[in-house]
């Protein structure tokens, strides 16, 4: 008696299973037929194309030494950072302008508490800042982005002590 309930206990379970297996096959069967005929392949998104024949121009920026806004006793802040521009014709324009923007940038940079920066979103929001004073300097009208005449600011080395 036992053997027999052992039995059927396994081919009802077998067929349960197949019954599930049957089931989610014809749901995604459905769900594929609703985003067209089954017979069209998923595209990905295509990426950024980057041009090998006009490579991105950075100009490097003197390392800054700040203190940082008082939060919890003295602390400063030293980072290294590059400004990413249209060309190389831009890049060489700016060395006239150098001693502005490395003073606005020490603005930027002194009026910081270190808790706004320590995380990657506050240095991405701090790069972003960056890059829109300096184009205010150049008198860009726009103050980041690829229309702008400093597409973006990266940091090379960033350490807070």
């Amino acid at each position: 008696m036992g053997g027999k309930l052992l039995t059927i206990v396994v081919i009802v379970l077998v067929v349960l299973a197949i019954g599930a297996g049957v089931v989610v096959w014809l749901l995604l069967q459905k769900k594929n037929d609703l985003a067209g005929d089954g017979t069209e392949s998923v595209q990905e998104p295509a990426a950024a194309q980057v041009s090998m024949e006009k490579p991105p121009t950075f100009v490097a920026l003197d390392p800054f030494v700040v203190n940082l806004q008082p939060e919890s006793g003295e602390r400063y802040l030293q980072v290294i950072m590059a400004m990413r521009v249209a060309d190389e014709k831009t890049a060489q324009g700016l060395s006239a302008f150098m001693p502005e923007i490395r003073h606005r940038i020490n603005l930027r940079l002194t009026g910081k508490l270190p808790s706004e920066i320590s995380t990657p979103p506050g240095q991405e929001q701090l790069a972003g800042e960056i890059a829109a004073d300096v184009n205010a300097v150049l008198g860009s009208p726009a103050e980041r982005g690829p229309t702008a005449i400093v597409h973006s600011v990266l940091f090379n080395s960033f350490i807070i002590q």
